[in-house]
């Protein structure tokens, strides 16, 4: 592992409250239980995000939030991370679980069952946090397109994402009704 590689993943971990401090240890040697890894990507992933957020709910038109939108990497870091936990997460029995139904679709009791593991469960998360920034996003530059107000619903995509886009939905349908009027 290079040098660089080592000390951001040292950084990571003291961030994460994995390791007291890694500055004495070769990184290599500090070794994450499935447990503390998924912890650990949860509390990154979830914190990674929250400048975006922030920068459209509080700071919609100023040219730092326009030009953070429009980066592809929260999209690239969070994706990689997603892919990496995937990975820790499947299992040989994975596919058995998702597709138990004789139609081969899913079924709840099997989902279930594959959400009870913390690793899968966090590369849930990052998931969900990748798909709510990126509808959080397209609201934005739907608001930012037709001159709507997108802070509530910016706000809503963080959390609850589907609620996000309907408000947004119902305040273009407003606007537009307002502005026709």
């Amino acid at each position: 592992m290079c040098s660089l590689s080592k000390r951001l993943w040292s950084v990571c971990f003291i961030a994460t409250g994995c390791v007291d401090d890694t500055s004495t240890r070769d990184i290599s040697e500090v070794v994450l239980s499935g447990s503390q890894l998924a912890s650990s990507v949860f509390s990154l992933g979830t914190v990674a995000v929250l400048p975006f957020y922030t920068l459209m709910v509080l700071a919609p038109n100023a040219e730092l939030t326009k030009k953070s939108v429009e980066s592809s990497i929260p999209y690239v870091v969070l994706g990689l991370l997603y892919a990496y936990l995937l990975y820790l997460s499947w299992t040989p029995e994975t596919l058995r679980m998702i597709f138990a139904s004789k139609y081969l679709l899913p079924e709840l009791p099997g989902i279930a069952k594959m959400f009870s593991s913390e690793m899968t469960l966090a590369s849930a998360w990052i998931h969900l946090l990748v798909v709510d920034l990126f509808a959080a996003r397209q609201v934005f530059h739907d608001g930012l397109e037709n001159q709507i107000e997108t802070r509530h619903s910016v706000s809503f995509c963080l959390l609850f994402c589907p609620i996000g886009i309907l408000t947004h939905c119902i305040t273009k349908a407003l606007t537009r009704r307002s502005r026709n009027a």
